[in-house]
């Protein structure tokens, strides 16, 4: 098993309202040439979790911080103009939670982060570093 000192939050950068699945994501990131979805969690907007890319195997989600790190993306991030939003239902934001306070307690020394920390992008289009700091 891979040593986990990172869980990083994503967002699909979809519309918000848009229904998609870890499949079309896994489908996007293949037409990238990447064999399978960077992710190892996907948050639908029903708040169901989907798995991505297996936990034991190193994610494509965030550049130089892959290899200790958990990927979790949530669907959505943009409102109807395209632009950055916190687009998260209240069903997202209880199940991330959920999978936040589950990761943690099997990684526990692992420190929660937003993609936006390590990279000059909005996502996850929220301060997740202060939203789950007490996680």
């Amino acid at each position: 098993m891979r040593t986990i000192n990172e869980i990083i939050i994503h967002c699909s950068a979809t519309k918000e309202g848009n229904k998609i699945s870890a499949a079309t994501i896994d489908k996007w990131h293949k037409d990238r040439g990447w064999r399978c979805i960077g992710y190892h969690y996907v948050v639908r907007i029903d708040g169901s979790i989907e798995y991505g890319r297996p936990v034991q195997d190193i994610g494509a989600h965030v550049k130089g911080r892959n290899k200790h790190s958990i990927g979790v993306c949530y669907i959505g991030g943009l409102d109807a103009d395209m632009e950055p939003k916190d687009t998260r239902t209240r069903d997202q934001k209880e199940s991330l939670l959920y999978l936040l306070k589950t990761l943690k307690r099997l990684h526990p020394d692992a420190t929660i982060h937003g993609h936006r920390e390590f990279a000059n992008k909005a996502c996850p289009c929220f301060d997740a570093n202060k939203e789950y700091c007490n996680i």
